[in-house]
């Protein structure tokens, strides 16, 4: 149930219908074929007869302007608060407005949207106990925010099978590695309205059971089936696929997708990282610390979920180049957002501390990584969380326990270069090397071009 605000809705359809006139009117055929990643460059540079050719990833809409979308949703803020000053007692009213925050906290990162969105929707619920999903989805948004995936779960199931609680089931499954419980939410999402998010969603579940073909297919769904007011999911499932892509080393479709992404939205945290990572996987050590550097501006006014991304990827970039003394300090500065934040268990991220820690490097720091990923493993059982694991227990010596570690990073049968190479090398050190050398033939096969330097990015986990 939600309240029907009519001044900022039809503000946003209006919108909506404008842009896609004019977007259908200026799609352009062009010029002769450019390497994909110079597209988005010269779209930066204004050569708009190189920037136009059309793309498969190319947004069919006009893009919004600069700081459009957080300004629209700075109106939408204001709408529902002036409501509230008039009635006080409005649930629905206080549950728009934690929906708005909630909205903000996700394009944005800033962790303070996230806070209001979650006292607000609880005020909402105190006014209005029942029938008031809308305030149940936004607590489900913000438990998933904190990785408290269980709750995020049965929040989202107690509001009901719709088209915003059945995302937060598929994605918060994933991310506590629950392959099989996420894969009927994707379906049941998609049989109810196929959509951009759903086929994205779907996509997901595919990925981790290693249904790449399929996978593929249904990001090229997602992405056919975008519409106008999807800006921020139209830019999600572009850096989606670009991960896909680049993990299996397709590197320039990965580029495309994410400058793609970036065009829509200038400042899109998640696109600025991704590209920064694949700017370091190629060397391009300065275009890297400049996209990192962008979020920093973004996040610089108050705490931001990927402050301790952007340090981590400075510090690497530092690091690659050989300047040690700022490497440190960048790493130093990552360590402390980390500590505060899994201190203060707000959202968190005991893994990446744990990875931290390992990428330094330094014994005395194991058995502190491995505290951290047992607690860790208690809430979540994904890839990532399993393969650290095996990660930790290589470099403590004791392999038959990164062996089974390895395996349970693997189970749902997920193909990532990564994983394979760590269950090579745990494999190699227990003496089997025809194991070793199968799992070695299926890292080239996920990604051909899986080297040293894509092994020392990943070792960052951005």
């Amino acid at each position: 149930m939600s309240a029907t605000p009519t001044g900022p809705r039809r503000q946003l359809l209006a919108i909506a219908t404008a842009v896609t006139m004019i977007g259908t009117a200026l799609m352009v055929v062009a010029v002769p074929r450019l390497r994909p990643g110079l597209h988005a460059a010269a779209d930066r540079l204004g050569i708009t007869h190189l920037a136009a050719r059309p793309s498969a990833y190319r947004y069919q809409f006009k893009r919004p302007p600069r700081g459009a979308i957080t300004s629209l949703l700075r109106d939408e803020i204001a709408f529902y608060e002036s409501r509230i000053a008039r009635t006080p007692q409005s649930g629905l009213d206080r549950a728009g407005l934690a929906g708005a925050y909630l909205k903000m906290a996700r394009v944005t990162g800033d962790l303070r949207w996230y806070l209001l969105a979650e006292n607000t929707a609880g005020e909402s619920l105190a006014n209005l106990p029942m029938s008031n999903a809308s305030a149940t989805l936004v607590l489900a948004r913000v438990a998933e925010a904190r990785h408290d995936f269980v709750m995020a779960i049965r929040l989202a199931r107690g509001a009901g099978p719709s088209e915003e609680a059945l995302p937060i089931v598929v994605t918060a499954n994933l991310a506590r590695g629950d392959v099989p419980a996420a894969a009927p939410a994707a379906t049941e999402l998609l049989a109810t309205t196929p959509s951009l998010q759903g086929y994205a969603l779907r996509a997901l579940v595919e990925v981790a059971r290693g249904q790449d073909a399929e996978a593929e297919a249904d990001f090229q769904r997602a992405l056919a089936m975008e519409e106008p007011e999807e800006v921020a999911s139209s830019t999600w499932v572009r850096s989606l696929y670009g991960r896909f892509l680049y993990q299996h080393g397709r590197l320039e479709p990965a580029r495309e997708l994410f400058s793609e992404a970036l065009r829509i939205l200038p400042q899109y945290p998640l696109a600025l990282t991704d590209l920064a990572v694949l700017e370091l996987r190629q060397g391009r050590h300065a275009a890297a610390i400049d996209h990192l550097t962008q979020i920093v501006t973004v996040s610089a006014a108050a705490p931001n979920v990927y402050d301790h991304v952007v340090l981590r990827g400075l510090a690497k970039a530092k690091e690659i180049e050989g300047r040690r003394d700022e490497a440190a300090r960048f790493w130093a500065d990552a360590e402390a957002r980390l500590r505060q934040d899994e201190a203060s268990g707000a959202y968190g991220h005991r893994r990446e501390l744990a990875r931290l820690l390992l990428t330094r490097g330094h014994p005395e720091d194991l058995p502190e990584v491995l505290s951290l990923l047992r607690a860790e493993l208690a809430v979540r059982t994904d890839p990532d969380t399993f393969d650290t694991l095996a990660w930790a227990l290589s470099r403590a010596g004791r392999w038959r326990e990164a062996d089974r570690a390895a395996h349970q990073a693997l189970r749902w049968g997920v193909r990532d270069a990564r994983y394979f190479y760590r269950a090579a090398t745990i494999a190699q050190a227990l003496g089997d090397t025809k194991q070793a050398g199968m799992y070695l033939r299926l890292m080239r096969t996920a990604d051909p071009t899986f080297d040293a330097r894509a092994l020392e990015v990943a070792g960052i986990g951005l």
